[in-house]
């Protein structure tokens, strides 16, 4: 893939032989962030573990201290009026029933995070096709079929982050922008890290946690040291 001379620049900052301690990463990670737009900081993290081995599947949410920096837009799918008033009290961006899931079914995906009440999960089922794929899927497990809708749309809006290890046992999340201060960052990946190691799988063997790495969007990649970080979290 032929670069650009500015990507090139950036990267000579980036010792790659190097895993820096976390924070010193971070500052990195700001430095070496130079395109036209408050950039996503990114955080890759290479597990022990084989996916394709149902018991083996590291999935789960988080809340960010500080948020993501992003705005998420949020549809609520249901069909009960109560609900449908308390989504919208909460700050849900798009509330509907047949009406939002007839118009995913002819294309539109306008939203960030979907949550829906147990009671329309069937037809949003249908949906599976469509929504699977791009990871917007309400599930149980990561709270987005709830009836507690008020709390999912709060929490979500917060900075409440879903993740789940790829087909190569590596995580990618977003934990900040770079204009957020290196302090929230690092606040950030640790509650991150935090919640990853809790969720373990009992069936993983060996070494968990591989490598750790960070980024920004169109920024180099920059290792982190695996041992100091889980040091500092223990």
């Amino acid at each position: 893939m032929k670069r650009s001379k500015r990507y090139l620049e950036v990267k000579e900052k980036v010792q790659r032989d190097r895993e820096y301690p976390l924070e010193e990463a971070l500052r990195l990670v700001k430095e070496t962030a130079t395109a036209g737009f408050d950039e996503t900081v990114e955080m890759h993290v290479r597990l022990g573990v084989d996916p394709r081995h149902a018991d083996q599947q590291v999935r789960g949410t988080v809340s960010l201290p500080h948020g993501t920096g992003k705005q998420v837009r949020v549809l609520v799918i249901t069909k009960n009026p109560d609900k449908e008033k308390e989504a919208k009290e909460a700050g849900a961006d798009y509330v509907g029933f047949e009406d939002v899931i007839k118009r995913i079914q002819e294309g539109w995906l306008d939203f960030d995070v979907v949550i829906a009440t147990p009671d329309v999960m069937p037809q949003v089922g249908k949906l599976g096709r469509i929504l699977g794929p791009r990871g917007l899927m309400p599930n149980p497990k990561s709270g987005t079929v709830t009836m507690n809708v008020a709390e999912a749309v709060r929490d979500v809006k917060a900075g409440r982050i879903d993740f789940r290890v790829d087909r190569y046992g590596i995580l990618h999340v977003p934990i900040g922008k770079v204009s957020f201060e290196t302090e929230k960052l690092v606040e950030n990946a640790k509650a991150f890290m935090e919640a990853v190691l809790r969720l373990r799988p009992p069936a993983a063997k060996g070494q968990y946690v591989r490598s750790v790495t960070v980024s920004s969007t169109m920024g180099p990649g920059i290792r982190v040291d695996r041992n100091q970080l889980l040091t500092e979290l223990r």
